[in-house]
């Protein structure tokens, strides 16, 4: 009966976020509407120029879209989520699917633990189910999950995700200027500001057949460049100036250091008129991620294999 009422009166709606790509985004609604929760579903378009819009109001009815105009990057979620009445909001992109069930276990995970605000799902990739290799390192986080559903994380990701709604919105959402890439950062920092946790959750799936519509390249100078602006918002300033001499070596190697030097030299005046350093207790949580990724380093080239601590700043 407790579970009958949960699939009649859904309290956690999902957001999907698309640009040009209308057939992937497609099969993740056919998947996304067969979920036995029902959850309201907002697709959040990013300025597509192909028929994404057209297709999906007229093939899928019941699904919300919201054309947010231009491209805002990750900040289409925020329209999306503008749009949500529930008290919870899971997050998709238009690759990645929950697995049925995981919504209505995150329902009772968050109504059973009110420190933890956001929720990552295990994450599986093809048609294989192997598990993205970010969240074997999310499972060894140092910080533990005492109190808490599972392992405690300084970061998330953006499309494997379930936010209390009012949270999301109390910390703004996504910066725009950020675009994609990286882009949750700053969004956890404040999310642990608010004393709330960001928790791995083994027992949530969702499903990934990443896109093939990618560039690797954009995506590395955005990382980088993402990462400067958001050390200068948040972060100490000998944090941020490592960052900033990180993302110019970047753009040197990917030979556009002119172009975007100075795009990231201009958004420095726009963080820096917005700098709010995090916590004490939110930087010693970072650090004692940096210890432990330092140390898993140290391991790795004492056993001469590939390490994956570098992911840990990308991902927890």
């Amino acid at each position: 009966m407790e579970e009958d009422a949960v699939y009649s009166h859904p309290r956690i709606s999902v957001v999907v976020l698309t640009c040009n790509r209308v057939d992937e985004l497609c099969a993740t609604l056919e998947r996304l509407l067969a979920l036995p929760e029902k959850p309201p579903l907002v697709v959040a378009d990013n300025g597509s120029t192909d028929d994404t819009v057209a297709r999906v109001r007229s093939g899928y009815p019941t699904v919300r879209v919201i054309e947010c105009g231009d491209n805002l990057g990750a900040a289409g979620r925020n329209l999306g989520t503008a749009c949500v009445d529930t008290e919870y909001v899971a997050f998709s992109d238009d690759d990645t699917w929950w697995n049925p069930g995981s919504l209505e276990r995150a329902v009772r995970l968050l109504d059973a633990w009110p420190n933890a605000g956001v929720l990552n799902a295990r994450v599986v990739i093809g048609e294989n189910g192997a598990t993205e290799p970010a969240c074997t390192v999310m499972r060894a986080s140092p910080l533990g999950g005492n109190g808490l559903p599972g392992p405690a994380l300084i970061g998330y990701m953006a499309g494997a995700c379930v936010f209390r709604t009012a949270l999301f919105r109390a910390v703004g959402g996504y910066a725009s200027r950020l675009s994609i890439g990286g882009e949750e950062e700053l969004v956890a920092l404040d999310v642990l500001a608010f004393n709330q946790a960001i928790v791995y959750c083994e027992q949530l799936t969702v499903h990934q057949n990443p896109s093939p519509v990618r560039d690797s390249a954009l995506r590395r100078r955005l990382l980088a460049r993402n990462a400067a602006w958001t050390a200068w918002l948040r972060l100490p300033w000998r944090e941020a100036s490592h960052a900033t001499l990180r993302a110019l070596e970047v753009f040197a190697q990917e030979r556009t250091l002119p172009r975007d030097g100075i795009d990231l030299l201009r958004g420095l005046v726009w963080a820096c008129r917005r700098r709010r350093v995090a916590p004490r207790f939110v930087l010693e949580m970072r650090e004692r991620m940096r210890a432990a990724e330092r140390e898993a380093a140290a391991s790795a080239a004492d056993a001469d294999v590939p390490s994956t601590a570098g992911k840990i700043d990308a991902r927890t």
